[in-house]
C-alpha cells in the first residue's frame, strides 16, 4: 500500500509556520477520514490537523512542543491505492512523497538550523503545492514573516523588519527568503540614495517601536472661546498648547490608571503627572516634559513651557534623569491640520492632539439662533490594550470641559 506526507497545513494566509502542541494517535494506529492527528498551536489559535482519509499511521517524525513551516514532514501515512488517486497522488510515487515536491525532513523545517543548502545560489524559488495539488499563497503584503538566519543578516546590515516592508515573499506562506532579500537589496542601487540624518533615525526608530502595539484615536469638536478670551485678559499668556497639557494632567490626576502601562498582566500607575509636548525640529520632532503639571497652576506653567521650546529648538535641552513624561500633548493645528492621529511614544499610552481652530455656526438655545463660535478638533490617541473607546471618550470629554473652564487651569 502506498504512504503518503502528513504535512504542515496552511492554516491561514499570513501564517507561515505552527506549534505541534500535541500528538493524538500512536504509530500503527488505524483512524478514519477527518479524525484528529495533531494539535497545532499559531500565534492566533489552536486547531487540529485532521486525517485526508482512512488509513494508518506508519511513523510521528514531528516533536512536541516544535515549531514548523508550512509544509514540513510531520508522519507518515499508509492508505489505499483508490485514496491515493483520490488525493492527487500517482501510481509511480514513491513513499512520504507529494506531487511536484520533496516534502523536507522535520529536522530541516526547524528553525536555527542550518545546512549547505542555506547558501544563496542562482535558483529562485517558487511557491509549489505543499500537498495533492493545494497551493500555499505567497503574499503580497511584504515580509510577514522573518526567519532568524534573516534577521541575523539584517542586524549586520542595519536593518529593521520595517525596512523590508515593501518585499512580497515567495516563500511557504508569503516568507521573504533570502533571495527575495538580496534581490531587494540590489534593487535599492538603482535609486537615488541619501544619508538620513540621526535625528530621523531616532523619530523612526521610536514611532516603529510604537506601533507595535494596538492603537486607536477617537476624537471630538471642542470650542476655544473661553479659552481664547481667558488667554487676551492674563499674563504673561499661555498658548493653546499649554492649556491643553494643564487640562489634560488635572484629568489624568483625577483616574491615574488610564496614564498607566500594561506590563504583563498588571497596570502600572505613574508615580507623578509630567506631561511632553511636542517641538518640530530640523529634520524630526523633540518632546520636552513638564514635571508634575497637576500640582502647578497654569501660570506658573508659562516661563517653564517658554524656555524649553527655546532649548528644544536649539537643541539645547538639558539633561533630565527623570523618566519621560506619561502622556504627550502635540498642536498640530500650527501647521494647519483639521485632524490627525499621532501616535504615542513607546514608554507611553497616550498623546492629545489640537487641531486648527477655525469659525463654525453652532446653535445657541440662549438666543434661539446660530452664532458663530471658534472651535477646534481634540484627538486622543491610546493604547487599545489599557484604555477602550469608552474610557478614552469620557477623558477626552473631560478634558474638553475643563478647556472650556480655563479659570480652573
Amino acid at each position: 500500500m502506498p504512504t503518503i506526507p502528513i504535512l504542515m497545513p496552511q492554516l491561514g494566509e499570513s501564517i507561515a509556520e505552527a506549534t505541534l502542541v500535541r500528538v493524538l494517535v500512536e504509530p500503527g494506529a488505524l483512524v478514519e477520514a477527518g479524525a484528529d492527528i495533531f494539535e497545532v498551536e499559531t500565534n492566533k489559535a489552536s486547531m487540529a490537523v485532521g486525517s485526508p482519509c482512512a488509513g494508518r499511521i506508519v511513523q510521528v517524525t514531528g516533536k512536541v512542543q516544535t515549531s514548523y513551516a508550512v509544509g514540513s514532514n510531520l508522519a507518515t501515512f499508509e492508505i489505499s491505492d483508490e485514496d491515493a488517486l483520490a488525493l492527487g497522488f500517482s501510481e509511480s510515487e514513491t513513499a512520504v512523497t507529494a506531487p511536484a515536491v520533496t516534502a523536507p525532513k522535520a529536522t530541516e523545517s526547524l528553525h536555527f538550523h542550518f545546512s549547505e543548502e542555506d547558501n544563496i545560489t542562482s535558483y529562485q524559488p517558487k511557491v509549489e503545492p505543499v500537498v495533492g495539488g493545494l497551493p500555499v499563497p505567497a503574499g503580497a503584503t511584504g515580509a510577514s514573516y522573518i526567519s532568524p538566519r534573516m534577521r541575523a543578516r539584517m542586524t549586520e546590515l542595519g536593518l529593521n523588519a520595517s525596512d523590508l516592508a515593501g518585499i512580497a515573499g515567495t516563500g511557504a506562506g508569503g516568507r521573504v527568503t533570502v533571495e527575495d532579500f538580496e534581490s531587494f537589496l540590489r534593487s535599492l542601487e538603482q535609486h537615488r540614495l541619501t544619508p538620513a540624518s540621526s535625528m530621523r533615525i531616532a523619530v523612526a526608530d521610536s514611532m516603529r517601536r510604537s506601533w507595535s502595539r494596538p492603537l486607536a484615536t477617537v476624537g471630538s469638536p471642542v470650542m476655544l472661546d473661553a479659552l481664547l478670551a481667558h488667554r487676551r485678559k492674563t499674563d504673561p499668556k499661555a498658548g493653546p498648547a499649554l492649556y491643553a497639557i494643564r487640562a489634560l494632567a488635572i484629568a489624568l490626576a483625577e483616574n491615574t490608571a488610564v496614564a498607566g502601562r500594561l506590563v504583563g498582566n498588571r497596570i502600572v500607575h505613574p508615580q507623578a503627572i509630567d506631561i511632553g509636548f511636542a517641538v518640530e525640529v530640523e529634520d524630526g520632532v523633540l518632546v520636552p516634559v513638564l514635571r508634575e503639571v497637576d500640582k502647578t497652576p497654569l501660570v506658573k506653567l508659562v516661563p517653564a513651557y517658554n524656555k524649553l521650546v527655546e532649548q528644544a529648538r536649539a537643541r539645547r535641552l538639558p539633561h533630565d534623569p527623570k523618566h519621560p513624561g506619561i502622556a504627550t500633548v502635540t498642536n498640530f493645528g500650527t501647521f494647519g491640520i483639521v485632524w490627525a492621529t499621532p501616535i504615542p511614544l513607546p514608554e507611553q499610552n497616550l498623546v492629545l492632539g489640537l487641531g486648527a481652530g477655525s469659525k463654525v455656526p453652532h446653535w445657541s438655545d440662549e438666543v434661539n439662533q446660530f452664532i458663530p463660535v471658534t472651535e477646534a478638533e481634540l484627538t486622543l490617541s491610546f493604547d487599545h490594550r489599557t484604555l477602550d473607546g469608552g474610557g478614552a471618550g469620557r477623558l477626552l470629554a473631560r478634558v474638553a470641559k475643563l478647556l472650556q473652564e480655563p479659570e480652573k487651569l
